[in-house]
């Protein structure tokens, strides 16, 4: 016998019977009717936890794995919902949305599984797409946690004023919280800071530059900073994780957290999945995974190992969005690789070889790239080129559990088992 559905999957199931003009039209008043459902269903759990949601256009996944080391470190118990992974406690599974924040109250299910399973303290990430359909509804924040801004999602929102009012709308939660005291903790270095801030009063200010972590250097074998007088050495490399740590650092303290857990808990994040993620630490030369998909964090990746030999492996934005970004992001390969290495990534309903096509016609030296479809034979061709000391980079995917293709198919796919598994064929076929 069937169970009896919710009213939050009743509500779910009427969209399949509205028409798509009169939905779009009607599409705020659902959203937020199923949000309240949701608050309501899992009785508003977000009072009941310290909540802590991190947005921006880069770093939100890796930030917020950062926060929760640190917490686990200074022995709270927690929960984190991100685009890798959901965890209650010690039990984790990976996010297989395709999704950072997913709908249908899945954050509040989480949140409630939280609080029933003695968490303290809940971490998440806050997208943009979230408020496209009020997913971000009754979090209650303690604080938030803002990384930078750049060009991202402008089909799904409209513009890039849209997108950033959607991030801008997140902050001003915090005004609407339920909770005695919040925090608006911002990277001050970038140009939108202040406009987060004010979106968020009379939340608490909290900023926190590059600055804050002088001395600090990075290379590809990780990086070093100084936090309250503290030096911290950390395996994630980039100056782009040295900001990371110090936002995430900084938000942990307005908790009480002490500078001894904060170092001990960065310190112990060796990597973080589909994140700078190196996938042949043992071998003669470096093979990264990185979800690096809007053009400044794509820069900033491959600007941290300039020193080495690139060979990148190079999708791009997923078939029907942001197709402005495709020559700008080949024409940053072409700058900074020695081969570039154009694939499939997620085509949707667009035709792969138009899409691959764009990027190389933006190219100032478009024989410099080499299309390959098919991605695991791109990163096979990556690999048999590497030579000693090379680092070979792939980026687009990260952690993302599909390629996504024509009429909704998915197929199964995860970039570091993939490297892993051609990594061990060369091996054999040496041997």
């Amino acid at each position: 016998m069937k169970p009896n559905p919710t009213l939050e999957q009743a509500l779910s199931n009427t969209k399949k019977f509205i028409p798509k003009r009169l939905f779009n039209a009607l599409s705020p008043v659902y959203h937020t009717a199923l949000a309240n459902v949701a608050a309501v269903r899992y009785g508003f759990p977000s009072y009941k936890l310290t909540v802590i949601g991190v947005t921006g256009t880069k770093g939100k996944t890796t930030t917020t794995e950062m926060i929760n080391a640190i917490l686990e470190a200074a022995g709270k118990k927690t929960g984190l919902s991100n685009t890798i992974r959901f965890k209650i406690g010690e039990h984790t599974e990976p996010n297989l949305y395709k999704m950072s924040m997913p709908g249908r109250g899945v954050a509040q299910k989480l949140m409630k599984r939280a609080v029933d399973e003695g968490c303290t303290h809940m971490v998440l990430e806050v997208t943009s797409q979230a408020v496209l359909t009020k997913r971000h509804f009754h979090l209650d924040l303690d604080a938030l946690l803002f990384t930078n801004l750049s060009p991202e999602h402008i089909e799904a929102h409209g513009s890039f004023e849209k997108y950033k009012k959607a991030k801008l709308s997140i902050a001003r939660g915090l005004h609407r919280s339920f909770k005695r005291k919040t925090y608006m903790v911002v990277n001050s270095d970038d140009p939108y800071s202040d406009e987060f801030i004010a979106a968020a009063s009379p939340a608490m200010p909290v900023r926190v530059s590059l600055n804050d972590g002088i001395p600090y250097s990075s290379d590809d074998s990780g990086s070093t900073f100084t936090y309250r007088g503290e030096t911290i050495h950390s395996k994630l490399p980039g100056e782009f994780n040295v900001q990371n740590m110090l936002c995430a650092a900084a938000v942990c303290e307005q908790f009480g957290v002490s500078v001894d857990a904060i170092k001990r808990g960065l310190e112990s994040l060796s990597t973080v999945r589909g994140r700078v993620e190196n996938v042949n630490e043992s071998g003669s030369f470096g093979v990264y995974v990185d979800y690096a998909h809007t053009a400044d964090s794509l820069e900033k990746l491959y600007e941290t190992f300039k020193d080495k030999r690139i060979i990148a492996v190079l999708g791009n934005t997923g078939g029907g969005r942001d197709t402005w970004k495709r020559p700008i992001m080949a024409q940053i390969a072409e700058k900074y690789a020695d081969t570039v290495i154009l694939t499939n990534e997620d085509p949707y309903d667009e035709d792969p070889e138009a899409i691959v096509t764009e990027m190389k016609d933006g190219m100032n030296i478009p024989n410099k790239a080499i299309i390959e479809l098919d991605r695991r034979s791109a990163i096979r061709l990556a690999l048999e080129s590497a030579q000693e000391g090379d680092v070979v980079l792939i980026t687009g995917k990260g952690t993302d559990p599909y390629i996504m293709g024509p009429n909704g198919e998915k197929t199964p796919w995860d970039d570091a088992t993939v490297v892993r598994e051609e990594l061990e064929s060369l091996k054999t076929s040496i041997e």
